[in-house]
């Protein structure tokens, strides 16, 4: 007998399961709500860091801002949160493993599985990822758990990335998996030409 059955079988008929609890609620929603993969590096004075993260949002178009959050949880987040500068690395299909990597707490990110260098800014960055910025920190607000960052985007490697991403590939996390996302051609009807989300 499977275990959900044998709670059929002991839960009396009529009655109700209790209502999600508002976290439970919050924590089932945003697993199953997709989002991009992005691995960030940095160097605040103690030697390179790096963390992968979910979080990353554009905020702005020009100034070109984005946003990010660091939990309080990850002695990386926090040393990334420290920064001046960081280098940003929007992930693709051939860079999972990576990006498993730099999500892994206790991992050597540096140790030489992944060939890595630095900016002549100093900040340290992947070699392979061939889409990468280089952001200045503008702003952090510390909330319960977490520092949400803002950044201003600097510099881009888009000129040698270009190619990469005319293919029409992304990763994205959701359900605590990693999935390959091939973009194609949007439905007829969407909104193609949006000045708001560009």
């Amino acid at each position: 007998m499977s275990a959900a059955t044998q709670m059929r079988q002991d839960q009396p008929r009529g009655e109700r399961r209790p209502e999600p609890t508002l976290e439970e609620a919050f924590v089932l929603a945003f697993r199953h709500h997709p989002a991009g993969v992005a691995v960030m590096t940095a160097d605040s004075g103690d030697g390179p860091v790096a963390i992968t993260v979910s979080s990353l949002i554009s905020v702005s178009r020009s100034p070109p801002m984005v946003a990010f959050s660091l939990s309080d949880a990850s002695s990386s987040a926090r040393a990334l949160g420290r920064a001046e500068s960081v280098v940003i690395h929007f992930i693709g299909p051939s860079d999972i493993a990576l990006a498993q990597l730099c999500a892994a707490s206790a991992a050597d990110k540096f140790g030489g599985r992944f060939a890595w260098q630095r900016l002549a800014s100093g900040e340290p960055c992947y070699e392979q990822v061939r889409l990468r910025f280089r952001a200045a920190i503008r702003d952090r607000l510390q909330l319960p758990g977490a520092t949400l960052v803002t950044a201003e985007l600097l510099e881009s490697s888009l000129s040698e990335a270009s190619d990469a991403y005319a293919a029409g590939e992304a990763v994205i996390y959701a359900n605590r998996r990693w999935h390959r996302l091939s973009i194609g051609t949007l439905p007829e009807g969407w909104w193609l030409d949006d000045p708001v989300t560009f």
